[in-house]
């Protein structure tokens, strides 16, 4: 990615003070989404980290994960699979429990859509702690298939989540557009 489309991209990502709660420095990624160039240049290089890992389907971490992922799954010509928040998607489903800074929660996702010959190529907004991204590697993984990869539009880097991730990707690369 150059240079000029990081800045693009980092000049789209608003901070808000004090949300959800009070210290917290919230990057909001809507006006991002709302500008049709900075969307492109984002959708554009997430879809050619799916051609460069050889990825065959993208999947997508609700919420915020689905926005980017479609687009840049249907860009790269591969099946964009989404991985919900339990209870979320009907029919039989693997799920996957992890922990997070204030409990538990789990994920799933339709192992049909995810056939053992794929390489799967994660893809999220944010990595913060790391831990919806490694239940989500689970998931892939516990479906029979390969990881291409994760990539996040941003890493909040003081949060540790990369070293969370490392035993879990098992040399796939992670790629994060922008760290903070």
């Amino acid at each position: 990615m150059s240079d000029a489309v990081r800045e693009l991209l980092l000049s789209r990502i608003r901070d808000v003070a004090d949300y959800p709660k009070p210290g917290v420095m919230f990057k909001d990624i809507t006006p991002l989404l709302a500008d049709p160039e900075a969307f492109a240049a984002l959708t554009d290089t997430l879809a050619a980290l799916c051609v460069r890992h050889g990825a065959t389907k993208v999947v997508g971490l609700e919420a915020r994960g689905f926005i980017l992922a479609a687009p840049a799954a249907v860009r790269a010509g591969v099946g964009f699979v989404p991985v919900r928040k339990a209870g979320k998607l009907p029919g039989a489903t693997l799920s996957q429990a992890y922990e997070l800074e204030y409990g538990a929660a789990e994920l799933e996702l339709h192992a049909e859509d995810i056939q053992a010959d794929d390489r799967v190529l994660v893809v999220d907004d944010v990595l913060a702690t790391g831990g919806t991204a490694e239940a989500s590697l689970q998931l892939v993984r516990r479906a029979g298939a390969g990881v291409a990869g994760v990539a996040v539009l941003l890493e909040l880097g003081f949060l540790g989540g990369r070293a969370r991730l490392e035993p879990t990707l098992k040399d796939a690369p992670l790629e994060a557009l922008i760290t903070v």
